[in-house]
């Protein structure tokens, strides 16, 4: 059994923010913080105060968060990048609403006060009985993860600790975020009324200006006395937020969050629902309506359409009956469909399911496909415009010293440049025929052959051309050419120029996919000039997609989809800055260098070129942390740390300098997830680095010595090539279907009244009713396990509480 959080996060965009740089706009970007450790950084979107994002995110948690916020920023390319507002939401808050988050979101200021963090190690105690006066003792031990109040990347942090009007101070800790003390301060109880609190506040201690805060935790005396000790580590916690005078100034974000806190059953559990599942898509039924898919296709709202479009392609894909299961939906949309011109053109649960598909089994065929054009374009950023009402001379430039280029030179320039980029790009789709998966092949062959079953009339031939098309072009190459950011193709968003560009190349190649030139140029005449590269790209797309449906795939695709994507790989390389330790200490100031690194599916290897004979290894199971380092050891943000131990037991740690937040967190999470199985892992680990004699982070003399901070295993970006989870696509099916039960129900009884008042039931349509009766008491037999799990963690909480007051 296992619990875990997962977060889905949706920066849609923003509205109204305020004037930023003298241009009379901004350029503003997201830093989204889980507990104010940033995990994700959004492109920024240039010269705008109403910025578009749409960037997703699936971020697994540890059950033990508290906030998520979102800090709105301008970039400024010669200062530091402004600070526009940021938006804070509580666990407390996403988890009182299971459906998700939707809406826009007031900015509100970033207060310094309220900018808190990290954990104070504290023993608190009440002395002396009887005659003997009563003794308040707090004994302040440590403290972890502070916040950086200084321009050095630390704090100086000290300790005021406040009862009954006295106060006591720590000594200051320089330049530290995990300071230790091990002072003890004592307040006498008897002369002190029994509700007054006793306050711990932790400040950073500054020369000139004044102290900086840091947080506090308040403790009810009253309770402690009942209890005489409490000792712990304690979040600290912002003073109460002030009025701010900005409200509604800010401008707002839109936001798309959902938090899902899944208890996973070990895999047995899910059996029965998974066997189901596959029997209902299976080869022996004949022809037969699967009762049980056509249920699940109408009671499925369009709110969650998506969504569980993605988990039944993730199951049955690791199942490998992927193919079976989009025929069924096939069959089932062109059983509803009369007008073959609306086929798939709806967000129904084949469409979804199919795009689903498509993104799943076939991001690597399309970074393949799209990778070298898209570069080039970005790396160009040619001027291209074809509508005379959009041309801007001075951006086309000139054609000599003194002579601007009209506008007719301007159309006929950029009608040779698309005709350039639509000519690389239907080549590059021939081309690929050769190395298209062999599950997209079988998927588009199922998808043709369905469509030409249904649909035989001469007049209705280019009809199953256009089903494939219409998921091939319209909803996954053309989709990915306007957002190449959003496929993973580039790193940034384009900018507003080469964003253009790849509009008119996406708009080409949808009218492509539409295989109707006339429409396109009726409704936008300037698109004429690309007519005679249109009409020849039809010609050439239909080529491609009848080899692609008459390839030979007798392969055994279950096996195939099984190896490749239930096993899967956490697989990632590229050149990194990197730095090595063995017992040693960092002297050098600036020991980076540049080795191509790569992370297999049992090591971690890194070359100084990406063919090196001479590479040097890590074995994944030796790996015991991967975490961040403090910005201050190295000069960055961005530097992590790899702690392995060697064949004699002694560690080695490995720093990597990545280029970017994103890269950074995509290297850990990607480790992470590597070695989630690994058993000798560290539980602390010192975010600083051992130079001269000591941690710099918490100042600790012994090499040795456990570490100052908790390791942050569970925080993992999901990403599109991480390998198949088949027990948490089963839990995620079985709620969606608890869910929907009574809907089911409901459904069914519809179905098969008629078959009951006219008493013809079959031998085949009781095994139909057997197979949805059977459903029903498989989630039902689920819902049993997951109340008794549930039952027994609150018993062992109650035990618990028990002891704790004994």
């Amino acid at each position: 059994m296992a619990k875990r959080n997962t977060l889905f996060i949706r920066i849609v965009e923003g509205k109204n923010l305020p004037i930023k740089d003298i241009t009379g706009s901004s350029d503003p970007y997201c830093i989204v913080r889980i507990d104010n450790e940033a995990i994700i950084r959004t492109a920024t979107i240039w010269k705008t105060l109403s910025p578009f994002w749409g960037e997703e995110y699936n971020v697994h948690l540890p059950p033990s968060f508290h906030t998520i916020s979102f800090h709105v920023l301008d970039e400024d390319s010669l200062s530091r990048d402004d600070v526009i507002g940021k938006v804070s939401i509580t666990k407390e808050a996403l988890a009182a609403k299971p459906q998700g988050v939707d809406g826009w979101v007031n900015l509100t200021e970033i207060d310094p006060d309220e900018e808190v963090q990290g954990e104070i190690h504290l023993q608190i105690s009440v002395l002396g009985d009887g005659d003997v006066p009563r003794i308040l003792r707090c004994q302040v031990l440590e403290a972890r993860d502070l916040a950086k109040k200084d321009r050095n990347g630390a704090s100086d942090p000290f300790v005021r600790v406040r009862y009954n009007g006295k106060t006591h101070e720590s000594a200051v800790v320089k330049k530290s975020c995990y300071p230790r003390w091990n002072e003890s301060f004592e307040f006498e109880l008897d002369d002190a009324p029994l509700d007054t609190p006793l306050s711990v506040e932790v400040w950073d201690w500054d020369l000139v200006s004044k102290n900086d805060f840091l947080g506090k935790v308040l403790f009810n005396i009253h309770r402690l006395q009942s209890a005489h000790q409490e000792e712990g580590w304690f979040r600290l916690v912002p003073d109460k937020p002030k009025h701010s005078q900005h409200e509604g100034t800010l401008g707002s974000l839109r936001l798309q969050l959902r938090l899902r806190d899944e208890t996973v059953l070990p895999s047995g559990h899910y059996q029965p629902l998974t066997e189901l599942l596959c029997q209902s898509v299976g080869p022996h039924l004949n022809g037969n309506w699967p009762d049980l898919i056509m249920l699940i296709d109408e009671t499925t709202t369009a709110e969650s359409r998506q969504e569980v479009a993605s988990n039944l392609v993730k199951l049955f894909l690791g199942q490998g009956l992927a193919k079976e299961f989009l025929d069924v939906l096939f069959k089932l949309e062109l059983d509803k469909t009369s007008e073959p011109n609306t086929l798939f053109r709806s967000n129904s649960l084949a469409s979804k399911s199919m795009e689903s598909f498509l993104k799943v089994a076939g991001m690597q065929y399309l970074h393949r496909l799209l990778g070298p054009l898209i570069n080039r374009i970005f790396e160009e950023k040619k001027y291209v415009e074809l509508d005379p009402n959009k041309v801007e001379l001075k951006e086309a430039g000139c054609t000599g010293l003194h002579r601007v280029h009209t506008e007719a030179e301007v159309i006929q320039q950029s009608t040779s440049l698309l005709q350039s980029y639509l000519s690389e790009l239907l080549h590059a789709i021939n081309q690929s025929a050769s190395y298209c998966p062999v599950a997209l092949c079988q998927a588009f062959q199922q998808l043709y052959q369905c469509v030409n079953k249904r649909f035989p009339e001469p007049e209705y031939r280019k009809v199953k051309f256009i089903a494939v098309t219409s998921f091939l072009c319209l909803r996954f190459i053309s989709p990915a050419i306007m957002s190449p950011k959003l496929f993973h193709l580039r790193e940034k968003h384009a900018d507003a120029r080469t964003s253009r560009t790849l509009l008119l190349l996406a708009k080409a190649i949808q009218t492509i996919g539409n295989l109707d030139t006339l429409t396109c140029c009726s409704k936008e005449p300037w698109m004429v000039p690309l007519q005679p590269a249109i009409q020849l790209g039809i010609t050439q797309l239909k080529d491609f997609i009848s080899r692609l449906v008459s390839c030979d795939n007798s392969e055994d695709l279950g096996l195939q989809q099984r190896m490749s994507l239930q096993c899967g790989s956490m697989e990632k390389e590229g050149f990194i800055l990197l730095h090595r330790t063995k017992d040693k200490s960092i002297l050098m100031t600036s020991p980076f260098k540049k080795y191509y690194v790569t992370l297999s599916k049992d090591t971690l290897s890194y070359a100084r070129t990406q063919h090196s004979k001479k590479s040097f290894f890590i074995s994944l199971p030796r790996i015991r942390a991967v975490e961040k380092v403090e910005e201050k050891s190295f000069g960055s943000a961005n530097v992590m740390q790899i702690i392995s131990s060697r064949d004699n037991g002694q560690v080695e740690t490995l720093y990597l300098d990545c280029k970017s937040v994103n890269e950074l967190n995509q290297w850990l999470s990607a480790l992470r997830k590597a070695c989630s199985h690994n058993t000798d892992t560290m539980s602390s680990y010192h975010p600083g680095i051992y130079k001269g004699d000591r941690w710099s982070c918490c100042h600790q003399k012994d090499k040795a010595d456990p570490g100052c901070d908790k390791t942050k295993h569970g925080v993992t970006l999901q990403e599109w090539y991480d390998p198949l989870d088949p027990d948490l696509e089963s839990q995620l099916i079985y709620r969606h279907l608890i869910g929907v039960r009574q809907a089911m129900r409901k459904k069914y009884q519809e179905i098969i009244k008629p078959e009951e008042e006219d008493d013809r039931e079959t031998l085949e349509g009781e095994k139909k009713l057997d197979g949805v009766t059977r459903l029903f008491s498989v989630l039902q037999d689920l819902q049993n396990s997951h109340t008794a799990v549930e039952e027994e963690e609150r018993s062992k909480n109650r035990n618990f509480l028990l002891e704790l007051q004994t």
